[in-house]
């Protein structure tokens, strides 16, 4: 579970994305206009990760995978960003944004004079009317039931915040746009920031003549209407670009399609090895960075990614946490290890159609999970105290988790039970294929201990694994009967929720639609009371328990690694991780 500047969860083949989940108020970490203690040092670092870069737009359901949404937080300037300790912390040399209005509420969003992406355009008004178009879902009109209409833009995070918000107006200048919402939201202070491709190029890209066409179509287009769905080939054109043009797994030959607006740009791929950033010397608009260079390995085995930070190939690494794999680290000289829970959980999801669309077969099959060995053999060896995650949506030891686990039905699959799920198939013998990373060693063991079990009930299980490279953009492709992932969270916000489970959702990838699951998170998207708010998500978690959506596994725990000589690091549980603070990193 896509991923922090954004309200939106992440997909991971080594993770997978969850949504932002609380408002939190400005504050805490530096000052975001000052680098850190080796600013204008120079020097480079390489830095392991586990999953090969796809997309240079993680903003889509393809591309929103962990790696993707790291690069994009390396190469895009933000009002926003998430810090360590999980607050909101504003970028207000980026630009501004302020409640200029309480009811209704209204929001002005300013990008601040010289703000441009890596070609010299200017980010304004068709960047901030695209990214609102995109975020808010204004233009879709697709009814799924009567298979009518059309969803254009493939957002991976939830449209029905800024969907409360009518056509913003834009100034003069077209660098200050105002939302007014319909309701109060509860995910205001998050729910709006510019997005990874520059409007420039998906207009010209899309067919139109120039950006100021795309202004244009936005602000005269009628908003979608599912009762009475209409053709927009203009719009279409430009979201189907949107969705698919930036999508590569080698440095694209058109520079527009990999543009900068942050501290680093994209100088170098290799497919499937490495990507090299480099200063973006023109960026002024947030923290400067002290490094000249950044190198990302693509490197999956936990070992390897050791072999290579003691042998001097990699500076920093974040392998899958494993106790082997900390006591490698341990025994290394010169060698810092960071370590902590992550907001993060891997979990099995079951389709609702195929040889899923049956509750019976769904509930049997969770019924088969074994849980308890997954975390023994994954966690286990690292935290012999660990247990399974009991809950969907609350991460554990964060407040609601126990209230959830009370009531929302999740201590029926505490163990497996092969003679009802025996009872529930009734003799049939279905036929399930399991998507999963099987380049990432947890989820092959996961998908082993699953299948072993799930046989003794009679399902007949085909191993859908696919290569890193291959896996994010497989989720919700239809390639498959149940997929095991996980979703990682930046700790802020409630639109998460709606993102992963809503009907219709870009990444609600196995189609769970339930009425009342949806009307719970209709309120609570407009209910700013965290104990209500609480109570709402209880709700949802209970029904996909209750509907046979599939199972979570166990809260991940992270370990970070890093040669001595580098300075600057924190450990941070959310969604990019260690890169969160990458502008102080610094080399000794």
């Amino acid at each position: 579970m896509r991923f922090g500047r954004t309200s939106k969860a992440v997909g991971v083949a080594a993770i997978a994305a969850l949504a932002l989940t609380a408002c939190a108020e400005s504050g805490g970490g530096e000052d975001p206009g000052t680098g850190g203690e080796g600013e204008a040092s120079g020097g480079a670092v390489t830095v392991a990760e586990v999953n090969p870069f796809t997309s240079f737009n993680s903003d889509s359901a393809t591309g929103n995978v962990d790696i993707n949404g790291k690069v994009s937080y390396l190469t895009k300037g933000s009002f926003y960003y998430v810090d360590d300790a999980l607050e909101v912390v504003r970028n207000e040399e980026f630009g501004t944004y302020e409640v200029t209005s309480e009811d209704p509420l209204t929001v002005a969003y300013t990008v601040n004079e010289g703000v441009a992406w890596s070609d010299g355009e200017p980010i304004d008004a068709g960047d901030l009317l695209l990214s609102w178009a995109i975020q808010s879902g204004h233009f879709d009109d697709e009814d799924s039931e009567a298979e009518t209409g059309t969803t254009y833009f493939a957002y991976a995070g939830d449209t029905s915040g800024l969907g409360l918000t009518s056509l913003p107006e834009v100034s003069e200048d077209g660098r200050t746009m105002t939302l007014e919402y319909s309701e109060p939201y509860a995910d205001f202070e998050i729910a709006f920031d510019i997005l990874d491709t520059p409007a420039h190029v998906v207009a010209t890209g899309g067919g139109l003549a120039d950006e100021d066409a795309l202004v244009e179509l936005i602000q005269t287009a009628p908003e979608g209407n599912p009762e009475s769905p209409e053709d927009r080939p203009e719009l279409q054109a430009v979201a189907e670009y949107w969705n698919t043009a930036f999508d590569s797994t080698t440095l694209p030959s058109d520079p527009a399609l990999y543009l900068s607006s942050g501290p680093y740009i994209v100088q170098d791929m290799v497919p499937d090895q490495s990507m090299t950033l480099v200063r973006n010397e023109d960026y002024a608009w947030g923290p400067e960075p002290a490094l000249d260079e950044i190198t990302i390995r693509y490197i999956g085995d936990a070992n390897a990614q050791v072999q290579a930070l003691q042998n001097g190939e990699v500076d920093i690494i974040q392998p899958q946490a494993s106790a082997d794999t900390l006591a490698s680290l341990e025994a290394i000289d010169g060698v810092q290890i960071l370590e902590g829970e992550e907001l993060s959980f891997d979990h099995i999801d079951l389709n609702y159609s195929g040889v899923f669309e049956d509750e019976d077969v769904r509930r049997a099959f969770m019924y088969t999970i074994p849980r308890d060995s997954i975390v023994e053999s994954v966690i286990g060896p690292l935290d012999p105290e660990a247990e399974p995650r009991n809950s969907q949506i609350f991460d554990i030891g964060t407040e609601g988790y126990d209230a959830a686990i009370e009531s929302n039905g999740s201590g029926e699959f505490a163990e497996p039970d092969i003679e009802k799920a025996k009872e529930l198939l009734a003799g049939e013998t279905p036929e399930v294929r399991i998507m999963y990373n099987a380049d990432n060693p947890n989820r092959v063991d996961a998908y082993t201990l699953i299948a072993e079990s799930a046989t003794q009930a009679g399902f007949k299980i085909v191993d859908g694994g696919l290569p890193g490279n291959e896996w994010g953009s497989a989720l919700g492709g239809g390639t498959y009967d149940a997929t095991i992932f996980g979703w990682v969270s930046p700790g802020v916000g409630v639109s998460g929720v709606p993102q992963l489970y809503g009907c219709g959702s870009a990444s609600n990838f196995n189609g769970f639609c339930d009425e009342k699951a949806q009307a719970a998170m209709d309120e609570l998207i407009i209910t700013t009371d965290p104990a209500a708010q609480q109570e709402l998500m209880i709700t949802v978690d209970t029904r996909l328990f209750e509907t046979g959506y599939g199972l979570p596994f166990f809260q991940s725990i992270g370990i970070n690694a890093a040669d001595e000589a580098v300075q600057g690091l924190t450990f941070n549980p959310g969604l990019v991780g260690i890169w969160w603070n990458f502008w102080e990193w610094s080399v000794a």
